[in-house]
């Protein structure tokens, strides 16, 4: 019997309660940060502002993916789940997205993957061509996984669509007097298609034998740099009721026990080999 196979995963009580702490400054700079992004968007583009209006979604998309709306998902952020599930469904239709989709395709992908049962985690197992143009389609088949596995949440799907519909209808019809809805909606729109790519198709393995090999584990100050500090997929997966803000200090934690398990850090060189 191997040594990973004899190793006890510890516990999230044995690494420290504190994880799932969220001090109110956090809480306020989570759930803020998303709506500052889209109104300094908003003034900067409306003054002809566009390189810095771009980063703002680039901003935008890199919270809401990677921390805010993730952290939403998994309620990880202490709020009640009604509290909680209310900003999810704002911000993400903020961000063009179906919030609804988002929770229950990426809750299944954390119980499937890397099943065929897992929607999400499908392009994986795709090379990095097939994951970009994969990624084309990708919020309209989470939007439809979920209204097929789902039939209590149609309501709130149907919902979203519509809103989605009147924006464009909406950014179309200023185009003529102001391009600023229709850029954001073309910026957001490209923040879902290339996201994923960083978020499935970089962190995981689908060759792995076990949880700890299914997801890879990135290590080194390049990676920590370039995304600052979120590239914690494997940790996430092994505790996914850890908010972004205490990843670091959960990697740090369970780097002994990854190091006696024997897995390989994943260098910045490493990001996209398979």
């Amino acid at each position: 019997m191997s040594t990973r196979k004899t190793l006890k995963i510890p516990t999230l009580l044995e690494l420290g309660a504190d994880l799932r702490e969220t001090s109110r400054v956090q809480l306020v700079l989570t759930l803020g940060s998303p709506f500052a992004f889209i109104a300094a968007y908003a003034a900067l583009a409306c003054h002809g502002h566009w390189i810095p209006a771009f980063l703002c979604i680039v901003a935008l998309s890199f919270v809401t993916y990677t921390s805010t709306s993730h952290d939403l998902v998994h309620r990880a952020l202490g709020l009640k789940a009604s509290v909680n599930d209310a900003f999810l469904f704002v911000i993400e239709l903020l961000c063009l997205r179906s919030g609804t989709s988002y929770r229950v395709s990426h809750l299944q992908h954390h119980r499937a993957f890397p099943s065929e049962a897992d929607v999400e985690g499908h392009r994986a197992s795709l090379s990095v061509r097939h994951a970009l143009v994969d990624g084309l389609s990708c919020q309209f088949r989470l939007w439809a996984w979920a209204w097929r596995s789902q039939p209590s949440l149609r309501g709130r799907l149907v919902l979203e669509a519509t809103f989605f519909v009147l924006f464009w209808v909406f950014a179309l019809a200023l185009a003529g007097r102001t391009p600023v809805p229709l850029v954001y909606g073309i910026l957001v729109l490209g923040g879902s298609w290339f996201f994923p790519l960083a978020t499935v198709y970089m962190p995981h393995d689908r060759r792995g034998e076990d949880e700890l090999t299914q997801t890879r584990w990135f290590r080194g100050l390049a990676v920590r740099v370039l995304f600052l500090d979120h590239l914690y997929h494997l940790e996430h997966h092994l505790y996914p009721g850890v908010p972004h803000h205490k990843w670091p200090q959960l990697g740090k934690r369970l780097d002994p026990f990854l190091e006696k398990a024997g897995l390989e850090k994943v260098p910045l060189t490493g990001v996209f080999s398979r």
